[in-house]
């Protein structure tokens, strides 16, 4: 079991990821709604995942990313993108995404990216 932070500035995706990773046996322990919320939330919880949105208001996924690793560089985030955002997809995983989901997000998927970041290197 994980216990995860979930990023997304719209709050019916939240709510979205929230129900598939509950419902897989994982523990929601917060959630935010921009990066600079994140970066905030995540030194405050020490979650063991991220699920981070790449495009949202105040700060974008891929520099809250780049903050969380640089605070701690063992941080697990999977990227969210819709479909499309290949370039900044690219740019996460450079940046040091574990992984990433495609909305609209599918269940197993959602699962699958969960249990291989957790897994330890």
């Amino acid at each position: 079991m994980a216990k995860v932070m979930v990023v997304d500035d719209a709050a019916f995706m939240r709510h979205m990821l929230k129900h598939i990773l509950v419902t897989g046996g994982h523990e929601v322990l917060c959630e935010a709604a921009n990066g600079a919320e994140a970066v905030e939330k995540y030194k405050a919880f020490r979650p063991d995942l991220v699920t981070m949105d790449i495009t949202m208001p105040e700060m974008e996924g891929i520099e809250a990313l780049q903050l969380i690793r640089k605070s701690d560089p063992e941080a697990k985030v999977i990227m969210c993108s819709a479909m499309g955002q290949q370039r900044l997809i690219v740019q996460a995983i450079q940046s040091g995404a574990s992984d990433f989901i495609v909305k609209p997000f599918q269940t197993s998927r959602v699962l699958e990216a969960v249990t291989k970041a957790m897994i330890p290197l």
